[in-house]
């Protein structure tokens, strides 16, 4: 007889879970519906860690680009957008290739903004401090409009900006004062 149970309260469990996971995961989205919000995303998947020599802002085949996953999870991440029914103001993003790519197969249009560059290797680092402050002006200046801004940008721009530490792909959604509302992982 217990035999018998066994597998059907498995399958109940694994019901149950996957019930409350994804409920769980449909609530993260709401500070974005409800809008006025700043949503952050590090760039998809791109193997490696910082930027080879040599690199060049203006050539992508000098620098750390997306890989094939990386490419499906920017699609889903638009996906994502698009059935939680997130409403945008804009997309802006880093000048580098693997952000630019981002947003292009996540929304299709975007504008560069170079205060959402890497500030990760030496060679930048020294920018970091005047980036955030015009990250940060531009924020308080945004007009809120029902809308989300969205900025697709490094972890190391969305760390100083926020203490969070996020994985490739995934979505910080914060308020004007830089308080983190929610986090959602897209990998």
């Amino acid at each position: 007889m217990i035999n018998k149970i066994v597998p059907h309260l498995k399958l109940v469990t694994i019901f149950i879970l996957f019930y409350f996971l994804n409920a769980t995961a449909e609530t993260t989205w709401a500070p974005a519906i409800e809008g006025n919000k700043i949503i952050l995303i590090r760039h998809s998947l791109a193997p490696g860690g910082g930027d080879p020599s040599g690199f060049k802002i203006n050539d992508c085949k000098t620098q750390r680009n997306l890989s094939k996953e990386g490419i499906e999870q920017s699609k889903k991440i638009g996906k994502l957008f698009q059935k939680n029914q997130i409403k945008i103001d804009q997309v802006l993003s880093s000048q580098w290739c693997r952000c630019k790519d981002t947003a292009k197969y996540a929304f299709g249009k975007y504008e560069e903004f170079s205060a959402l560059n890497s500030t990760f290797q030496k060679q930048f680092s020294g920018n970091e401090t005047e980036q955030i402050r015009k990250i940060k002006k531009y924020i308080n200046n945004w007009e809120e409009n029902g809308k989300n801004l969205v900025f697709v940008t490094h972890y190391s721009i969305i760390t100083k900006l926020t203490n969070a530490i996020p994985d490739s792909g995934e979505i910080i959604i914060i308020n004007k004062k830089l308080q983190v509302l929610s986090n959602i992982l897209t990998d």
